[in-house]
């Protein structure tokens, strides 16, 4: 019987402190398990010594493979890198903070041979601010109401994928990747594993409020099209409110003459039309910027250098490859 391979798939970005310790971990949880594996580090385009240290890495553990951007590309496009060039049976993807316990290992690869394609680490909120977390929960609240997918709190890239379930992701082409929404869509059989918050060891979070804020709109546009509805409706309400305010008008004015329009009426209705209009065409921009860049067909990432190559998977991104 052919021995399960694993492939630990870790987007990297200026994490020249959390190399060393995250391989270590790794290693010493996969030594004791005793199955072969690959340690995948997708370089997202650091200014600092991480491409150093992964190198080192390379040195001293023959499991480490790197791929290295040419530019910060992001962690979706990390993803769908460590994604590309996994040759695992199964792959485990990681944060290279160490957020992402290394102990719970054992119980994702278990999880996989009870049958599931999708094994999910799901972190409680303990250590969060308050306010972090009631907006967290505000959000996935309201997403859910909205998308075609469901998404949970707590449960980010931090999952064990099968063969079966990484071939249906790299099937999903978009060049706006929303890879909760797409783990959810893909379906498949899935477990949950629940784990406290771990706090970061050493760098500093690469998510600002800005970013979260993009990240949260991403994930309520590529999985459904209801703001653009919510425009139609909101333009027929606002319609409808005019028109029932031109018929009050005019009845006032048949009963009791023609009086001078108050200010108040008269401003609040251009505060509230254009409100109303400019919203709407922020909505439209949303999906027509979309639409403008999936027509782009851009190449989700470039490689500057790798240590990997793809194997027996067709590749749809260009790439610049040196050894």
């Amino acid at each position: 019987m052919k021995q399960l391979f694993i492939s630990f798939v870790i987007p990297s970005y200026n994490e020249e402190g959390n190399i060393f310790n995250m391989m270590k971990a790794l290693n010493e949880v996969m030594s004791s398990s005793g199955l072969p594996y690959e340690v995948l580090f997708v370089d997202d385009g650091s200014d600092d010594k991480t491409m150093d240290e992964i190198r080192g890495a390379l040195i001293d553990y023959p499991e480490v493979e790197y791929v290295s951007f040419t530019r910060n590309f992001g962690k979706e496009a990390a993803i769908l890198a460590g994604l590309e060039y996994a040759k695992g049976d199964a792959v485990i993807l990681m944060d290279a903070d160490l957020q992402h316990p290394p102990d719970l290992i054992p119980q994702l690869i278990r999880g996989y041979e009870e049958g599931y394609d999708q094994v999910i680490a799901k972190r409680n909120r303990k250590g969060d601010s308050p306010i972090r977390s009631l907006l967290s929960r505000a959000y996935y609240w309201g997403v859910n109401k909205t998308i075609e997918v469901e998404l949970h709190d707590g449960e980010g890239d931090f999952r064990l994928l099968s063969r079966r379930a990484v071939d249906s992701l790299l099937q999903l082409s978009e060049g706006n990747r929303f890879s909760k929404g797409l783990y959810s869509w893909i379906g498949l059989e899935q477990k949950t594993i629940c784990y406290e918050n771990v706090t970061r060891q050493h760098g500093e979070t690469k998510w600002s409020f800005k970013q979260l804020l993009n990240y949260a709109v991403d994930g309520i546009v590529s999985f459904n099209t209801k703001p653009l509805r919510l425009c139609f409706y909101t333009g027929i309400l606002s319609m409808f409110l005019a028109i029932s305010y031109i018929v009050i008008t005019l009845a006032d004015i048949a009963r009791n003459g023609v009086d001078v329009p108050g200010y108040f009426t008269t401003i609040s209705a251009v505060l509230f039309l254009g409100g109303v209009q400019l919203l709407s065409l922020g909505i439209i921009g949303e999906y027509v910027g979309r639409i403008y860049n999936e027509t782009k067909k851009r190449p989700h990432y470039l490689v500057r250098r790798t240590s990997a190559a793809v194997k027996g998977k067709p590749v749809s991104h260009a790439k610049i490859r040196s050894s």
